[in-house]
């Protein structure tokens, strides 16, 4: 293989590709060996990136993993052309199906960035539209998605309680440890949920969808009025974001919930 014409730069993509194939944070010892880099420079080339917010540094476990700025290319990629476009459709049936309105999210810092957003007929508008951030611990799709990443990120996002926010009356996490209770419970089912925590008397139900890695990539949603909803309405809906989003992970190339990468 030629030498490439810009070794610095052909290091530092290396280096982001190798962490990004990675389900959890590593040590900078084991990237420069797996990458065969001088440890001196794997040191400093990690520096830059934590410094930009493409790598993350976790200070007490010594460890690094993708930082923010690397999830907002990635979500820009996704915003931009495969998930929105393969997206789209699915939301599209299943909101014809169901008659609720539908969304697809992906996570972008420590908010859900909605990508795909189909109202149902004679439904309230909602304020999940394109483009709108929302913590994502507040919403269903969030839940989907930080249910699972790695332990070291979720700390990384939720780990103070000056994380948490609130858009409404209705209780929800406010602290790491009730989060990751939450989470456990999301992990268990598949469905994560969400009541009157990010519009009042709105409900929500979402699964996660995976990339090729087992990766939580996004989450497909529906949200509907909760008054009107009974209890078996309600597992429709649940089931009908599990198929949406186990079809979208197959349109990826993902690896289906049955598949998931050990955590």
């Amino acid at each position: 293989m030629a030498s490439p014409k810009a070794p610095a730069a052909d290091a530092t993509l290396r280096v982001l590709t190798f962490l990004a194939s990675r389900r959890s944070p590593v040590a900078a010892a084991r990237i420069a060996e797996e990458l065969d880099l001088p440890r001196s420079r794997t040191y400093d080339l990690l520096a830059t990136l934590v410094e930009h917010g493409y790598v993350m540094h976790l200070d007490q476990e010594r460890l690094y993993g993708l930082g923010p700025a690397a999830h907002e290319l990635s979500g820009a990629y996704l915003r931009q052309e495969p998930l929105a476009r393969i997206g789209r459709r699915v939301i599209e049936s299943m909101v014809d199906e169901i008659g609720e309105s539908g969304h697809l999210a992906v996570l972008h810092g420590r908010d859900v960035l909605y990508v795909v957003e189909e109202r149902a007929r004679n439904r309230p508008s909602l304020v999940t539209d394109v483009g709108v951030r929302i913590p994502s611990h507040l919403t269903a799709s969030g839940r989907a998605i930080l249910a699972e990443l790695p332990p070291a990120q979720l700390r990384a996002l939720y780990g103070h309680a000056a994380d948490f926010t609130a858009r409404t009356e209705a209780t929800g996490p406010s602290r790491p440890k009730e989060l990751r209770e939450l989470l456990v419970r999301v992990r268990a089912e598949g469905i994560a949920r969400e009541q009157g925590e990010v519009t009042e008397e709105l409900a929500s139900v979402a699964a996660v969808v995976r990339d090729h890695a087992g990766w939580p990539a996004a989450a497909v949603a529906l949200t509907f009025v909760e008054r009107d909803v009974d209890e078996e309405r309600r597992e429709r809906c649940a089931e009908a974001v599990r198929r949406a989003a186990d079809e979208i992970t197959r349109r990826l190339r993902g690896r289906p919930t049955g598949e998931r990468t050990a955590r």
